[in-house]
Parts: C-alpha cells; sequence; structure tokens
C-alpha cells in the first residue's frame, strides 16, 4: 500500500511540472520569478522522468503488476494533494509547485527507513529501489531547489503561496500516510 500511494504520487510529478513549466513559460515575458522557474522546471522534469515506471519495478518485484497498479483508483487524499498544486498553478502562480517539490525532495528518505521498511515488511531491497534512489538524488535536488527559491526575487504573496502549498501538502500527505498505516494494520506482513 505504501508503495502504491508513492506511486500514486510520483505518477502525477512529470505532468505536474510540465503544466507549471508551460504556465510559467507563458508568463515569462513579464515575470521573472516565471522566467527562472520554467527554466528549472525545464531541467528537473528530465532528472524525474520515468521515476513512477521505477515504482511499478519495485512493485513487480514483489509480485504487484503494473496493469493492476495502474489500474486501481488512488485515494482521493492523494487527488486532493496533487488537485490543489493544480489550481495554484493554474489560478495563481507556478511558483506554488515549489513547495510541493520542496517537501517531496527536501527530505529524502533515510537508509535506516529504508531498512526498517525492509524488516517490517519482509520485503527484500528490491522492494525499495526507488526509494534508494532517491535517498542519494534528492539531496543534490534538494540542494538546487533550494539554492533557486533563495536566488528568485520573489514577491511577498509568492513566498505565501510556497509555504501554503507546502503545508497543504504536509497535512494531505500525512493523511495519505495515516490511510496506508490503517490498511497497513489489518495485513499481515506489516
Amino acid at each position: 500500500e505504501y508503495l502504491f500511494t508513492l506511486h500514486s504520487v510520483i505518477r502525477s510529478s512529470v505532468p505536474l511540472m510540465e503544466m507549471a513549466r508551460d504556465r510559467a513559460r507563458s508568463m515569462a515575458a513579464g515575470d521573472r520569478v516565471a522566467e527562472s522557474l520554467a527554466e528549472y522546471l525545464d531541467k528537473h522534469i528530465e532528472e524525474e522522468r520515468d521515476h513512477d515506471d521505477w515504482l511499478l519495478d519495485d512493485l513487480e518485484s514483489i509480485g504487484v503488476g503494473r496493469a493492476s497498479t495502474l489500474a486501481r483508483v488512488p485515494s482521493p487524499t492523494i487527488a486532493r494533494a496533487v488537485g490543489a498544486q493544480y489550481y495554484w498553478v493554474l489560478h495563481y502562480h507556478p511558483a506554488a509547485l515549489l513547495g510541493w517539490i520542496g517537501l517531496l525532495e527536501g527530505y529524502p528518505p533515510t537508509p535506516e527507513t529504508i531498512d526498517a521498511l525492509v524488516a517490517s515488511t519482509g520485503y527484500g531491497p528490491k522492494a525499495f529501489r526507488t526509494l534508494s534512489a532517491h535517498a542519494e538524488l534528492d539531496v543534490g535536488h534538494r540542494d538546487e531547489l533550494f539554492d533557486l527559491v533563495d536566488r528568485l526575487p520573489l514577491t511577498t504573496d509568492q513566498s505565501k503561496v510556497i509555504g501554503l502549498s507546502a503545508l497543504s501538502s504536509v497535512d494531505l500527505l500525512t493523511q495519505a500516510l495515516d490511510e496506508v498505516t490503517a490498511l497497513g494494520a489489518n495485513h499481515p506482513r506489516c
């Protein structure tokens, strides 16, 4: 359930960033923040491309087929979390997405967390290859993102929406993980 929930989040990453990049490009002529954001997203989209497929591989390693994962209805909580990002990007400013990215990239999984997942689930390390890769990749991604935010000439309201995006995301993703925990309490391997 945890890996499925992660997949539900990660599969939205590239399409969400592409939409934010396109919106930023459309605003770039008169908006230095949008211009810099579009440049950042061009690079970051390529860095994140296919990570949802990595998770499908991880799920396959524990016997969960790609087709069944892709056919499952994602959690309404995940839909609300991702949907909020679309709303802010389309109806306010694409800088809002930096709060979401900051949360997802800013706190990479630790090797200890991955070891605990292996131990508590009984699944081997193959089930957590995506998490292991992000334990390394996200350190650099976090640093790049924080450097970008420090350099951007953000308005007070743009800073505010980044914070609102991050706080809303923490709330909703915590709720999604609580839902996973509730499901896991009834599962013999958790």
